[in-house]
């Protein structure tokens, strides 16, 4: 008895749960509606069961059984309403993406050049999608309206708005309208910067928590998800934001300065023509700065980079602006004889910036092909050209999106069939984007092929499943209809590992039909129909039907697009939808696009990193983080950015787990066999659960294709005892195995005296209802119980609370997350360790 009284109670044992893309409520979460937030704010934040809150004040109520704790992190990417704008960086979203898929390579040899040379050519491609963007807003303000309907009174008249810019009053110089029209690109520029800088400063700018400075830790031999830098894009962001907003000022004052100083130099006036010339080295100049700081440095992840390249950063957007301002002046001088007729140079220009992103995909390709010859893994996405496909996505939708405004606001302005002095109708858009509009029906057309071929094989796939269902379920009769809707459930399932072959199709299909339009633009002059005027009558049918065609979709398309944006914004329900899109791609840091959506993981990941840090280092406890779906991504970055003292405690479950079959099958360089089996080797205690009806998670460390059919549903697990695993009938996985799977679902085949109702079939969700999750979480407890208790004499005796700052304890040093201030002196780092 009183050796009983003398033994400290043991310590806490804490389950910390992190949910996945489709969010859910702490009392979801924590399955009890009466919770309390432990740490956090309205946006990410840790919360307890009510009757928790304090149980690092009792420990001996908690014997056997922990405590549990939700993350929630939904609001992140599905917050208030202004979120749903995040729709119109959708493209650069994607262009970024591409940076994060490159192929893995060894650290040594050639890799490193190939690797930036990598990242160069992304960078390049994002500028390119931000140059489409602002060039379709000066095509709509600049060419359709200021140019084109203000220049005849026939497209005016219609709309009085547009009087004051008829030609013979002040603003009816071309010059003057041209200038006055450039606000509207201006201010998109401007708008894009506000927002870029606003995230910027709430993410990739936040300090770590007080008292928590470490030196920065890393090397060749980390992965990359672990290394102090990772989490911390503070330069990188700042230095692209700088550059891709001078290139849009810039862009905005070519579109204006080019016309003026062509009427210049045919008007014979030599001081206009001076300055004419003048404004256009200076515009290349320009050029030339923003092309060198996007293609100077990239990403490093080595340290937590604060500095700031300050010239880049104020004087690069600064002096475009100060040159804009000049070009406006410049044209709005009074120039008389001066008329619009015909179009701006648009054609010249998107098909410039069409053929540049055509080349850079293609460059972009034989790098990652030279990468993936370097390391090859059958299991990366494409054989390594992921990335590219990804890339060529990208700039597909920009140049629908820009496309589609420009086409659509034509239609619009030329409503009344207002006729200019040649006939034709005004106002109308680059002959360039009638192509790119007709383009359309035959890429929905094989699209339309390739989705029924898909599903035929998804059917066959059936089938084939369906004979041998029954046979997992000893002792149950069976039903043939009951085998077909669980064998359709994994068929389906498994059409997710035939993802990359359908975005392959599509990013093959765009580039061969994009290459077409921008000949047949260049070659012809014409739009479709008229260039396939006297040809063969079948033909020429056709490229009527494909232009008309397009043109109806393209409208659809953006009235589809705008009601979706205005739906989400006044709709909750809808917002959570677009932000499971914004879960998936906004998880990777800005490292290419620095208009893109922010990166929730820069705040998810510290959070979780600090919560984890500061609770075993006050208490001493035994902890599991458990995530499901992107949950888990969330969760195994924290693990990696832990320190080894820490690791020790911690345990990683995953369940719906997409680490292998997605992230690491498309960002082989970060999640790929090599880093999954780094983070196995440090993290000893993990399971992964996983079930074969899943269609996003999977086996982690291995490809689940020689794995036994689903094993039969288990009795429900005991509470588990303080020295031993939680009893359950449920087959454990061996200690040095991580997957477990693919378990039973559903769990009871048919009707029965103990399931009398029908099993669902749950799929992706509701994990924690399966024994196996009990049954594998209190088994890494009691795995930990070793660890933990060697550690607990080093542990700091503080007081206990609801804070998550780490107490000053030298046994637990503080986490390598990536947002540490700066060392004293740092060494001068390459031009990007990243790409």
């Amino acid at each position: 008895m009183a050796l009983e009284l003398l033994t400290p109670p043991r310590p806490l044992a804490l389950e910390l749960r992190v949910h996945g893309v489709h969010g859910a409520s702490p009392d979801e979460l924590l399955g009890d509606p009466r919770t309390v937030r432990i740490t956090g704010d309205s946006t990410a934040a840790v919360f307890r069961r009510a009757a928790d809150a304090d149980a690092e004040a009792h420990p001996e109520w908690y014997a056997g059984r922990p405590v549990v704790e939700a993350y929630c992190w939904s609001r992140l990417t599905s917050g208030n309403g202004a979120r749903a704008l995040w729709l119109l960086l959708l493209p650069f979203m994607v262009v970024n993406l591409a940076h994060w898929a490159r192929p893995a390579a060894p650290a040594a040899g050639p890799a490193p050049r190939a690797v930036r040379t990598y990242g160069v050519l992304v960078r390049v491609l994002a500028l390119t999608l931000t140059l489409l963007l602002i060039a379709a807003a000066c095509e709509v303000a600049l060419d359709l309206l200021a140019w084109q309907c203000a220049g005849t009174k026939a497209c005016t008249a219609p709309r009085s708005w547009l009087g004051f810019l008829e030609p013979g009053g002040w603003w009816g110089q071309p010059g003057r309208r041209l200038a006055l029209g450039a606000l509207v690109p201006a201010a998109l520029t401007g708008l894009l910067w506000f927002l870029s800088n606003r995230t910027w400063s709430a993410y990739e700018s936040q300090p770590p928590p007080a008292g928590t400075a470490v030196p920065a830790a890393g090397g060749d031999g980390t992965p990359a998800l672990g290394r102090p830098g990772f989490w911390y894009g503070r330069r990188i962001v700042a230095r692209l934001r700088a550059a891709h907003t001078a290139a849009g000022l810039l862009t905005v004052a070519a579109a204006v300065a080019a016309p003026t100083a062509r009427y210049d130099r045919r008007a014979g006036a030599p001081a206009l023509e001076a300055l004419g010339w003048a404004v256009e080295v200076l515009l290349a100049a320009g050029a030339v700065a923003v092309a060198w700081v996007v293609c100077r440095r990239g990403r490093t992840e080595d340290r937590a980079d604060h500095r700031l390249d300050r010239a880049a950063v104020t004087l690069l957007p600064g002096s475009a602006l100060a040159l804009l301002a000049a070009v406006l002046l410049y044209a709005g001088w009074s120039r008389p004889g001066w008329t619009s007729t015909g179009r701006l140079p648009g054609d010249f220009a998107f098909g410039v910036l069409m053929l540049g992103q055509g080349c850079c995909v293609l460059l972009l390709a034989a790098v990652a092909v030279h990468l993936y010859r370097l390391a090859p893994d059958p299991a990366t996405a494409l054989y390594g050209l992921g990335g590219p496909a990804i890339a060529m996505l990208g700039c597909a939708l920009g140049g629908v999106m820009s496309g589609g405004v420009a086409q659509r606001v034509a239609d619009w302005l030329d409503g009344g069939g207002a006729l200019g002095p040649a006939g034709a109708p005004l106002p109308a858009p680059p002959v360039l984007l009638s192509w790119q509009a007709a383009v359309l029906p035959p890429l929905l057309l094989v699209l339309a092929l390739l989705a029924a071929w898909f599903a035929v094989r998804g059917v066959r796939a059936r089938r084939r499943l369906a004979a041998g269902v029954a046979a997992e379920y000893p002792g149950e009769p069976p039903d043939e209809d009951r085998s077909r809707r669980i064998a359709g459930a994994r068929a389906a399932a498994a059409l997710t590992d035939s993802a990359p072959w359908f975005v392959a199709a599509v990013a093959g299909i765009t580039l061969l039909l994009g290459a077409g339009a921008l000949a047949g633009a260049w070659l012809s002059g014409q739009v479709p129909g008229e260039a396939a005027r006297g040809a063969h009558p079948l033909l020429e049918t056709a490229a009527r039907a494909a232009q008309d065609a397009g043109s109806w979709l393209i409208g659809l398309g953006f009235v589809l697009f705008v009601t979706w944006g205005r739906r989400a914004y006044r709709d909750p329900a809808a917002r959570r939808t677009i932000g499971v899109l914004w879960d998936v791609g906004t998880f990777w840091p800005r490292a290419a696009h620095p208009f893109a959506p922010p990166c929730y993981a820069e705040r998810a990941v510290p959070d979780l990193t600090w919560r984890m840090t500061g609770w075993t280092g006050r208490t001493g406890g035994r902890l599991v983080i458990s995530g499901h779906s992107q949950g888990s991504v969330l969760a195994a970055a924290a693990v990696w950015q832990l320190p080894p003292q820490v690791r020790r405690r911690v345990a990683l479950l995953t369940y719906g787990s997409p680490l292998r079959r997605l992230y690491g099958r498309w960002f082989p360089a970060y999640f790929g066999p090599g880093p999954l089996g780094a983070l196995h080797g440090d993290v000893d205690c993990w399971r992964n659960l996983w079930r074969a009806t899943d269609p996003i998670g999977g086996p982690v460390l291995t490809d689940g294709r020689d794995t036994a059919a689903p094993a039969a549903p288990a009795a429900p697990a005991a509470p588990a005892a303080p020295a031993a695993p939680a009893g359950s009938a449920a087959p454990m996985a061996p200690a040095d195995s991580v997957d477990r799977g693919p378990l039973a679902d559903p769990l009871a085949y048919g009707r029965s005296a103990r399931h009398p109702l029908p099993a669902p079939i749950l799929g992706h969700f509701d994990y924690q209802a399966d024994p196996a999750f009990a049954a594998e979480r209190d088994a890494l407890l009691v795995r930990l119980a070793g660890p933990a208790r060697r550690a607990r004499s080093a542990a700091p005796a503080g007081p206990t609370g609801r804070g998550d700052a780490p107490a000053a304890a030298p046994a637990v040093p503080a986490p390598r997350v990536s947002k540490e201030p700066a060392a004293p002196a740092e060494p001068e780092d390459p031009p990007g360790t990243a790409g």
